[in-house]
């Protein structure tokens, strides 16, 4: 075992990671190319000196395992956004996506109503509406200013025409 192979380690190993020396994923992003920095690394040998392992269950065995894989757990918080709720539920675009979102019931007193999050980058018609005005009004404000450019430079003009005409005219009452 050298300290080039942090990953079969049983404690923590410090190294320089670049992009393509990383273990895990996670824990270095470089933000240059060729940016090396030393980060502390775990390798995959658990032991008793571990308070916290993060897992995920790839394949379900033979036996169940109490808590986790034998209870069914209600799915509390869906999706939020638009694209992703369309994608999980293989939606076309003009379906109605506020059917697909995750509701919650909650029950207080007699009472019993219902939460569900905002979905977020809708493409509503007020938004469509919203973005025409916002176009619009760019449009305008560029065919004004190019309007007033064109004021000014006949201006500027104007004003070059009267120097000259002045400056013709004191030269020839000079010479007469």
């Amino acid at each position: 075992m050298s300290t080039e192979d942090p990953e079969f380690s049983s404690e923590s190993v410090r190294f320089k990671q670049t992009k393509h020396n990383f273990i895990g994923g996670t824990t270095f992003k470089p933000r240059r190319s060729g940016e090396r920095k030393r980060k502390s690394v775990r390798g995959c040998i658990t032991g008793p000196d571990l308070a916290v392992i993060a897992l995920r269950i790839i394949s379900k065995g033979e036996k169940e395992i109490a808590g986790l894989t034998d209870v069914e757990h209600a799915n509390r918080l869906g999706k939020k956004r638009q694209n992703r709720i369309i994608k999980d539920f293989n939606l076309e675009k003009k379906d109605d996506v506020k059917r697909y979102v995750v509701h919650r019931k909650i029950e207080k007193g007699d009472k019993t109503f219902y939460k569900a999050p905002k979905i977020q980058r809708m493409v509503t018609e007020k938004r469509l509406r919203r973005k025409h005005v916002i176009k619009r009004d760019k449009i305008a404000a560029v065919k004004a200013s190019q309007k007033a450019h064109k004021d000014y430079e006949t201006l500027l003009q104007g004003y070059a025409k009267e120097k000259k005409a002045a400056q013709e005219k004191a030269k020839a009452e000079k010479t007469a």
